[in-house]
């Protein structure tokens, strides 16, 4: 075999070993090599991976081209020389495994060796895969090795660097721990990989200055770094760029800080460089602070290493900005529970100062109704009793918030005595007996003797007891209201059961809470403090039990507390009775007030003004029936909005006088549909409303309202009003007594509905859950095109106004990321709309940055409009920003 042959096919190396004067290495000229050695050349030249042959005492080493890219510069000159010098900074290691090789002539195979390699100019840590194999000649006897190597250096030090980003990504998660806490917990878990990161040193921004709040790694003395380095640094962007702060621009690279000595790397050479890292922050213009870190003396600062850095920087930001999320939400959390009980502190105290005056006013009230040496006329009987009333009804509501306060301050009072609770709870449910049958319902009472005695706190019981009855009154209309009292092995149950309108499924998880509401519920009345069910949940507890519900729309509803044996067992010895009290006379009597019956126009002189009264408070309704009347008025009254549009449409009156809270329709819906009708476009109307403030007026004379009278008023006051009211009626008839004829209105009036003009949520189909999506080019045009798509979708499915509503508050949502987001890295808007649960959701994607300040202050006009509109959240990522808007539907009429 030629030399020619021996080397052909070998590629670039090949190529070079042919031109090479082998008589002047140890081989001698290629012509005397024996025929062992031209085959392994041949070998090693045609393979594809990395192959070294070592031949002779005094290895000299052949190789091909797979392997001529693993050392480097230092390839040609490697081929026919000695291994132990072109390897020299790894032979410590490499030696053994060759030796052993030739002596006993057994292959070795070690997986991910560490070499120390000077191929690039400095000591580089490289790892490989290598196996050894010995090498023979003609007669067979050992005289080389043939090394099959791979690198895995990129494998070996990525995955002990991703096990540096889980360890930190794991210890920075506990975001109740406080940054100071969780920076040196971070800085500890850097300072466990010394081979990636020398010493690495956390600087957050602190005002005009950066702070050092965590290091790692010690110097070559054994000291912490943190003691040779700067512990503040001028956070300014004119810092030079020798200075750590310089990273708040971007990432840089620095020599070591002055006076630190720090070895790093498998060998421990001395650290030279460093990096500096920002600390991202949701404002771009503004990092957190700076990661100062070592570069390892044994790996370059390629591209994979700067990654690590900005991968090692984010996972500290991300860790940094979420305990400072977190101690933000724990301040205002302690802002909120100092206010609630600054607010629980005030209602106990402003709920006692009430209590005096009230006893004042109920005691002379209660006196002169009972006094029957000098008796009351009829018409100021009426008028005693009246104020005796609702004097009591301000005393039940204090009394319900001092117990309210008391509950939440932990000071609530439960003081059990034995009773018999069957008859207590009878008694309690026979004090409504009057108020049901008026509502022409049934009361049913099933309490048999329990067959233990029982303990409560009178009190309490009667407060959960009386608030599920006058709950049950207030929303039923047909039927049947069954208080039933029973026991098993487990305890005492008490069942509240109606069939009444019923309580959607959605609303259920709600129902206890504070303040809670069901919008759109049929009621009787719209007045109530809004904590009688937290009360009854709440007390239900402090008695060692708790409450239920199970409800059905149409189908009525059942509140069930349920108190276990060992929470009722008697400590005291005899049983003693209980009577109703005053929370239960005085319930049973604001019930009453809900059933009044409207008082039909009094006979009078036609010629007199007709005025109806709307309002869904009996004691309120026939204090202003007497007041009007009194002025020679004809006075007709209703309970509710719907009932108030139904007399008009029989009789209209001269002048409408309306309270703005009613069941069935309220007083804005009633003004917007009398304005809306031609017939009574222009029917002098008198808002009456409990609700104080500036805003409050404006909103009842917008909807339509000539007038806008705040409770407490006085009577003069009032009737001024009304007067006033029916002169500039008066002045607008004509001698003939009729209204001259009117401008047509600007849309042609409907038949009178609650709504003329909008559809309501009775007349529109449940809507069906959906789940669509639109992408919009980020241009003006974005906003109509996803109008239309909105309207499409929705329409038909929703009333109008609600439809309106959600187009406007995602109307804003679209402008606000065409007009905010920056440089997008994709120039569209995505749109999707979702229904399900009845909720309504829109959401609005953009992926720009917004223009220098993050959205979530971003409280401009679009801002209000939204919230205006909608539960509103914004989110701000990497990829841009998020708008979420939802909407509960309301729920249809029961």
């Amino acid at each position: 075999m030629s030399p020619d042959d021996i080397f052909a096919g070998g590629g670039d190396t090949g190529r070079i070993m042919a031109r090479l004067d082998w008589s002047r290495t140890p081989l001698g000229p290629v012509a005397g090599w024996p025929q062992s050695l031209r085959s392994a050349v041949r070998i090693v030249l045609s393979s594809r991976y990395p192959m070294l042959l070592l031949w002779g005492p005094d290895y000299t080493q052949l190789y091909n081209d797979a392997y001529s890219g693993l050392i480097g510069d230092q390839h040609p000159a490697a081929l026919g020389g000695d291994v132990r010098v072109t390897l020299a900074a790894g032979w410590d290691v490499l030696e053994p495994l060759i030796v052993d090789a030739m002596a006993t002539g057994v292959a070795s195979w070690v997986p991910a060796l560490r070499l120390m390699l000077e191929r690039a100019g400095y000591r580089e840590e490289a790892y490989f895969s290598v196996s050894h194999a010995p090498a023979r000649d003609d007669d067979g006897r050992t005289v080389g090795v043939l090394t099959v190597c791979s690198e895995v250096t990129e494998q070996v030090v990525g995955e002990r660097r991703l096990r540096l980003l889980r360890d930190l990504s794991l210890r920075g998660g506990d975001r109740t721990a406080g940054v100071a806490e969780t920076c040196e917990q971070l800085a500890a878990t850097m300072g466990e990989h010394p081979l990636d990161v020398p010493f690495a040193a956390i600087y957050l921004r602190d005002g005009a200055v950066l702070r050092r709040v965590a290091a790692a790694g010690t110097d070559a003395g054994g000291r912490d770094v943190a003691a040779s380095l700067p512990a503040e640094l001028p956070a300014d962007a004119a810092t030079e760029g020798r200075q750590p702060a310089a990273g708040l621009r971007g990432t840089v690279r620095l020599d070591v800080p002055e006076g630190l000595d720090v070895a790093g790397g498998p060998w421990a050479l001395p650290v030279r460089e460093t990096v500096a890292v920002p600390l991202p922050s949701a404002d771009r213009d503004q990092p957190l602070g700076v990661l100062l870190a070592g570069i390892s003396p044994s790996r370059g600062l390629d591209d994979a290493y700067r990654s690590f850095y900005h991968l090692v920087a984010q996972q500290v930001a991300l860790a940094v900005r979420n305990c400072l999320a977190y101690e933000e939400e724990r301040r205002r959390a302690e802002a909120l529970a100092e206010l609630d009980r600054v607010k629980t502190t005030f209602f106990t105290n402003v709920s006692h100062e009430f209590r005096t005056p009230l006893t004042l006013m109920l005691g002379p009230l209660t006196d002169a109704l009972a006094d029957a040496g000098e008796p009351l006329g009829p018409h100021q009987r009426e008028r005693v009793d009246t104020a005796r009333r609702n004097a009591t009804r301000l005393l039940t509501l204090v009394n319900n918030l001092m117990t309210f306060s008391g509950l939440e301050a932990g000071r609530a009072g439960n003081q059990p005595r034995e009773v018999d609770l069957a008859r207590l709870t009878a008694d309690l449910a026979g004090v409504f007996r009057a108020a049901v049958e008026r509502a022409a319902l049934r009361l049913v009472v099933d309490c048999p003797p329990l067959p233990r005695p029982t303990a409560v706190d009178p009190a309490n019981w009667e407060t959960i007891v009386t608030n599920l009855i006058s709950n049950a009154v207030k929303f039923t209309f047909v039927g049947e209201i069954r208080v039933a009292l029973d026991s098993d092995d487990h305890g005492v149950r008490l069942s509240v059961a109606d069939s009444g309108i019923g309580i959607a499924e959605a609303e259920l998880p709600y129902l206890f809470d504070r303040f809670h509401r069901v919008q759109g519920a049929q009621a009787r009345s719209h007045e109530g403090s809004g904590i009688g069910l937290a009360l009854v949940r709440e007390l239900a507890r402090l008695l060692g039990g708790d409450v239920g519900v199970t409800s059905a729309p149409g189908e009525g509803t059942t509140f069930t507390v349920v108190l276990p044996w060992s929470a009722v067992e008697p400590a005291g010895a005899g049983p003693a009775g209980g009577d109703p009290g005053a929370t239960a006379r005085a319930m049973a009597e604001e019930a009453l007030g809900w059933l009044a019956d409207p008082v039909p126009p009094a006979a009078a002189d036609p010629g007199d003004a007709h005025i109806l009264v709307a309002d869904d408070n009996g004691d309120m309704r026939a204090y202003l029936a007497r007041l009007l009347a009194g002025e020679g008025w004809r006075v007709e009254t209703v309970s509710d909005g719907q009932a108030a549009l139904e007399a008009v449409r029989r009789e209209p009156p001269d002048l409408l006088l309306t309270d703005v809270m009613m069941p069935r329709l309220d007083g804005f819906a009633l003004v917007r549909a009398l304005r809306r009708d031609e017939a009574t476009r222009t029917l002098p109307i008198v808002m009456l409303s409990a609700r104080a403030g500036s805003e409050s007026g404006v909103e009842g004379l917008d909807a339509g309202a000539d007038d806008y009278v705040v409770k407490p008023f006085t009577a003069a006051e009032l009737l001024a009003r009304v007067r006033s009211n029916l002169r500039h009626e008066d002045r607008r008839r004509p001698g003939t007594g009729q209204r001259p004829p009117e401008p047509a209105a600007p849309v042609a009036a409907p038949a009178m509905t609650a709504e003329p003009v909008r559809r309501t949520a009775a007349a529109v189909p449940p809507i069906a859950d959906l789940d669509v999506r639109w992408t919009y080019p980020l241009e003006p045009t974005a906003s109509s095109q996803m109008r239309r798509d909105l309207r499409k979708a929705l329409d038909g499915s929703v009333d109008l106004d609600l439809l309106d509503d959600l187009q406007l508050a995602a109307t804003e949502a679209v402008n606000n990321a065409v007009e905010h987001a920056q440089q997008p890295a994709r120039p569209e808007v995505d749109v999707r709309l979702s229904v399900a649960g009845g909720v309504v959701r829109l959401s609005v994607q953009d992926y720009g940055s917004w223009r220098g300040r993050p959205a979530p202050r971003d409280r401009g006009r679009g801002a209000l409009l939204m919230n205006a509109y909608g539960d509103v959240r914004v989110t701000r990522s990497a990829t841009g920003t998020l708008v979420t808007i939802e909407r509960r539907l309301p729920e249809p009429p029961g």
